[in-house]
Order: structure tokens, then sequence, then C-alpha cells
């Protein structure tokens, strides 16, 4: 899961943009880049956060009226800086690309058009791939008439080319700006425009940084979908693959900002109804509990509302360091591990004697709700129940989540009883994948089914192999064994 962000105005992006970042950094810590354009492109790409990467100096050298921001979590390569992004080619015209998602069949096209296509695809970033079939594509228009339609066809070659997850920001030089999503729209992405300002226009990850860029109005690109700001600034948009409409619904429990709109659902208005859910159901177990206390900081919205629904007290008792990233997302185990033990820290005071309901999106590998579930133990809490507004997560995404090999799934062969024992809750409960579903498209019913691929195990782009599912698992393995060494060296 990455951010991506475009921007094509009639002044200087760089501030915008970069304000911008900041709001998609929850994202994706692990590298980050913008490019601009003013004639030739600039490029500033780097691995950490954005405040690290970007100084004054390189700012100001992002000069021009077109720019493209990504923040990176890694789901294929190592997160080396050569596989940060945005990537671009000089040919034909000059193009530049960021994505946000997970090609499945990248290998197979990063060979394909090394053989075939004589060219070589120099990272292990799939947007790199899905940026070279794009321009292969429109290599064959270098001497005609530019057009949108040339536009749209060369989306339905990388429609026909590649499979999985992926919203896509390209600019043409001197052409235009283009924003598409893979055919299920699995991943977010939405358009933007100002009505004080005709020529001003914008794509993103999450409507968030769409605010914080001035564009108020603002839709989402459909799947299958393209969006094409012309030379001219003449919007076009075509629908150019109907496949039923499966966006990811691990956005809403976990990823996305509460103040953001994806899909026409507002984030936090989710959270609030998985909150009502989840409250019956502990209501139903008739449990002791003397507090409520959610993990930071997803899990607040659905902590408050159980408290509300249940009549009980609500308190802030785990205190979270702001300068460690999400744990979740950090590119291996041992990571996750260490950052978790500095992460959070217990007022004391609050869990003392008490029977405590902690709260949280999802229980994924275990190691986050272990530690947390012993310092509060350690911090004097008398029993700890343990609910999770999501339903038990239990198989591997190849949309673009770094959850991908299937024996990081504690629920996997757990029922939630085994599961309590291996964390050291006294209970653990979580929420029914039927009422997950119905509350996050409660504000959308024109969206019939979610990607539940993590929950299910059944993949809506049907293409998802055993063969595909190993490949991806031993390269997550290989990925943690290198990490594992590192870190030994290291200590």
């Amino acid at each position: 899961m990455c951010g991506v962000l475009g921007i094509y105005d009639n002044e200087e992006v760089i501030a915008r943009i970069y304000d911008a970042m900041l709001t998609i950094q929850h994202r994706g810590q692990d590298s980050a880049g913008i490019l601009t354009y003013d004639g030739k492109y600039h490029i500033k790409k780097g691995n950490g956060l954005v405040q690290d990467i970007f100084d004054q100096r390189n700012i100001y050298r992002l000069r021009g009226h077109v720019g493209i921001g990504h923040t990176r979590y890694p789901t294929v390569g190592e997160g080396s800086v050569e596989d940060a992004q945005p990537f671009w080619v000089n040919y034909p015209f000059g193009i530049a690309a960021a994505h946000n998602g997970n090609v499945t069949n990248f290998l197979e096209l990063k060979k394909d058009l090394f053989e075939k296509s004589h060219k070589i695809i120099n990272s292990n970033c799939d947007v790199e791939v899905i940026l070279n079939i794009f321009a292969e594509y429109l290599e064959r228009f270098t001497n005609k008439e530019f057009s949108p339609e040339i536009v749209f066809n060369a989306v339905k070659y990388v429609y026909k080319r590649v499979k999985g997850s992926y919203s896509v920001v390209i600019h043409i030089a001197n052409k235009g700006m283009l924003g598409f999503r893979d055919p299920y729209g699995l991943r977010p992405l939405l358009f933007g425009s100002k009505e004080e300002m005709v020529n001003s226009f914008a794509f993103a990850s999450e409507s968030v940084a769409l605010d914080v860029m001035g564009f108020k109005n603002y839709e989402d690109v459909g799947p299958g979908s393209a969006v094409f700001i012309d030379k001219n600034r003449q919007v076009h948009r075509k629908k150019i693959i109907n496949k039923p409409f499966r966006p990811c619904i691990f956005e809403y429990i976990y990823f996305a900002r509460p103040d953001s709109f994806l899909n026409g659902i507002n984030v936090d208005k989710a959270r609030v109804e998985l909150g009502k859910s989840l409250a019956k159901k502990i209501r139903r177990r008739n449990l002791d509990i003397d507090i409520v206390v959610p993990v930071p900081d997803s899990s607040r919205t659905a902590a408050i509302q159980i408290a509300r629904d249940l009549k009980l007290k609500y308190r802030e008792g785990l205190v979270k360091n702001r300068y460690i990233g999400r744990t979740f997302i950090m590119p291996g185990d041992i990571e996750r591990k260490k950052s978790i033990r500095h992460k959070l820290n217990p007022i004391r005071h609050v869990f003392a004697g008490k029977k405590v309901l902690l709260v949280d999106d999802s229980i994924v590998r275990g190691n986050t709700s272990r530690s947390i579930i012993q310092m509060v133990r350690d911090a004097g809490a008398e029993k700890i129940y343990f609910a999770s507004y999501s339903a038990p997560l239990a198989n591997p995404c190849v949309y673009g989540i770094d959850m991908q090999t299937s024996g990081e799934f504690i629920a996997r062969d757990s029922t939630p009883d085994q599961i309590a024992a291996k964390i050291g809750a006294d209970v653990v409960i979580y929420q029914e994948l039927d009422e997950m579903e119905k509350d996050v498209r409660k504000q959308n019913k024109h969206i019939h089914s979610f990607c539940k691929a993590c929950f299910t195990g059944i993949y809506p782009t049907g293409d998802v192999s055993s063969e595909i599912l190993r490949t991806i698992e031993k390269e997550r393995d290989d990925y943690k064994n290198k990490i594992t060494e590192t870190d030994e060296i290291n200590e």
C-alpha cells in the first residue's frame, strides 16, 4: 500500500505537493519521491520519511506547474532507493508515473519486456513495468496527431497485460496528465478540481491530500476507468473495461485516515459503524468490564463508540511515541518487534486493578497484540479482553498489503480462545465478517462487495494461482531472512 499524488496546475506546485505528501505519509514510510516538470523533469527520491528527504535546496530545484508525488511501502523489491517512485522514461515524449498497488505478474512482464521489447527494467518496482508497457503503446503514435483516445487505448493495453491492483498517475510531457484504476478498482484514486481555477487539477490516493492542496471538488476515479487532462486543460473521462467493483475493505479498517473519503465512504463513519456492531457482540458475552481503551490510533473511533453503546468509561491508556512509524507497514518482522517496544507506553494508574477492554483494528501476526497485552498486565490490569473490529485475517494479500505469507497469520489455524492464549489475553473477540462488510458499505450501497481476500482467501481478479502465492511467499521469506541476517550483524 502506497500513497500517490499528481497535480496539473498553472502555478508552481512544489509547496502544495510537499504538504500533501505529509498527509499520506501513513500510507508508506519506506521511501518517498517528488517529480516536477517545467519543460524537463526534475526529481528527488530517497529512503525514509518525507520531512527527512526533502530540504530547502532540493525543494527549490523542483520547479514546474506539474508534479507527481509518492510515499512507498514496499511489497515488491527490497525497499532500496532504486525502487522509490516516481519513475520516468524519455521516449516517447517523456513520460513519468507513480502508482499504488501490486502487480502480480511483475516478474513475467519484466522478462517479456527484456526478451521481446529489448527494454531493461532496472528496479524491482512494479510501476516501472506499467510505465514501460504504457510507453510501448504510445511509441506507435509519435508521428501521428495525439488524442485522448490514444491515451485511453494505451490504458486498455495496460489492462490487457498487467494483472493485480494498481492506481496510476502518469504525466506525458506537453500532452497532459492521466489517472486510472485497475479493472476492479482495488486501490483507491480520486480526481479533484477547483471551481475558481479552471486550469487546476489533481489526483490522490485519499481525499485528505486533495483537501490540503485546496481541491474541494473531487470524485472517485471509477474501476477500469481513466481521467485525462489534455494540454489545453480539457478533462476527458472514459470507462474502459467493465468488471465487478471490488475496492479493498482493509483501507477502512486500518490504512486510510479517518478524515478521508474513499469510494464515497468516510473512513471515520465506517469505523463508528464497526464499533456499533462489535459492541453488540461484546454485550452478548456479558463480560465484567471497567474501562474501554483503544490501541492508538486507528481504533480510537470504534473504541469510543463501543464505550458509548456499552455505557462504559472510555480512557486513553496507551501513549504513542509520535516519532515511531506504523509497525504494521514496516518491512520486516524484526523491525516490527523492535518498534513495538518503543512505540507505546501504558499510563499505569489507568490500568491498575481494572478489567480492561482493549480495542484494536485487527490482529495479523499477533506481535503487537502480545506486547501490548503484556505491557497492560505489567501496569496492573486485573483482566484483559482484546477486541478486534475486523474479522480474523488468515490469507495472504497479493494486491499491495505486506501480509503475504500464510504462516504469518495467527488466526489461520486457531480459534479465538487459542489466539487469546497465544497473545496472553483473557478473551479475544472478533468482528463478524458479514457485519464488517455491511457496516462499511452503509454509505455506498452501489458497492455490492469488497475485496476481502485477506479474510476469505477469495481473490476477486480470478487469476491468483497457487504458483503466484508460492512465488510471493518465497520472495517475502527471502527478504525477511536478509533483514534477519543484517539485524544480527548490526547487533
